[in-house]
């Protein structure tokens, strides 16, 4: 029987269906794997199963042209993680679960835009401290989004499913900014230019894919494009963002507030972004809902058992 290895716990749902074709080893811990731990994978197991955290750079990948394991099953949409380049050079293909995440992901951008426009998280942290003293009429003023602009970067699954939740359920117009044109389902514009958007948008969402091309896509330059009002939510990769200046951009009041579920260093999140109130910040909860990590694992689990039976993968990369 082929050997699988599962880089992380998964759901019951998931493992039983993994077990029901391979030996497969489950490792206890939650916590990224370490480069030795990543090599030997590679040398004593059919498939991996890696997820955020597991950095397969290319000198994981160095002299591994003749390793055990012919594929990375990717738990996840996001791969910027994986070396895809380093890894097909020595045999090794890689694959990830597109889909199963993108009506779970827009939901928490949706989310994440109310709380920092209405100032959710502040308010809870007022009555859990016992300090609110009653309703009044200047009381936590936010910012009301019906009619406003939502400035989308990034218009795949996830933007288009963020477009439709804030079109169609808040009433917003939709501006995007994306590397093609979209023919969509609903108004939305496209924008001459990244500044363009940020210039004329009260919330933009973040959901391009991460790596190179996008890391800190988001810097002191654009920050001061937004509007004084407008708000920035991060779904997409936490590098997307320059921290250190989205911290100064907020300290200083030049933009609204800020919504991440994302961070350059996870879990590190600055120590100066858990003091302000005028941000929400959550862990990474993406995709943190039962059914959508089941079908990210059998989505990974079924990439895996193509491999096995020399069938085409489902989602190559």
């Amino acid at each position: 029987m082929a050997e699988l290895y599962l880089t992380r716990p998964m759901p019951p749902k998931a493992l039983r269906a993994a077990q029901a074709a391979f030996n497969v080893t489950e490792r206890p811990l939650n916590t990224p794997l370490k480069k030795g731990e990543m090599r030997a994978s590679l040398v004593l197991y059919d498939v991996v199963i890696p997820t955020l955290g597991d950095l397969f750079t290319a000198e994981v990948f160095e002299g591994m042209e003749g390793s055990r394991c012919r594929l990375l099953a990717n738990f996840g949409v996001g791969y910027n993680h994986i070396d895809v380049e380093a890894a097909r050079k020595v045999g090794i293909a890689v694959t990830n679960t597109p889909g199963a995440v993108t009506e779970a992901t827009a939901d928490i951008a949706l989310m994440l835009m109310l709380m920092s426009a209405r100032r959710a998280a502040e308010g809870e942290r007022l009555v859990r401290a016992g300090k609110w003293t009653g309703w009044h009429p200047t009381q936590m003023l936010g910012l009301h989004l019906g009619g406003k602009t939502c400035g989308i970067i990034g218009m795949g699954r996830i933007g288009q499913a963020i477009a439709r939740r804030v079109h169609y359920g808040l009433g917003m117009k939709v501006m995007y900014h994306s590397r093609s044109y979209k023919h969509l389902e609903m108004p939305a514009r496209a924008a001459d230019s990244l500044e363009a958007l940020l210039a004329a948008s009260d919330c933009v969402i973040l959901a391009v894919p991460g790596g190179a091309e996008t890391r800190h896509l988001i810097g002191a330059a654009e920050l001061a494009s937004m509007r004084p009002h407008a708000h920035l939510i991060n779904i997409a990769r936490g590098d997307v963002v320059d921290e250190t200046a989205l911290i100064a951009a907020l300290q200083s009041g030049q933009i609204g507030g800020a919504g991440l579920d994302v961070y350059e260093n996870e879990p590190r999140v600055p120590e100066a972004l858990r003091q302000m109130e005028n941000v929400t910040l959550l862990p990474h909860l993406g995709t943190a809902a039962l059914d959508v990590r089941e079908e990210m694992g059998l989505m990974a689990v079924e990439n895996a058992i193509a491999h096995l039976n020399d069938q085409p993968l489902l989602n190559p990369l």
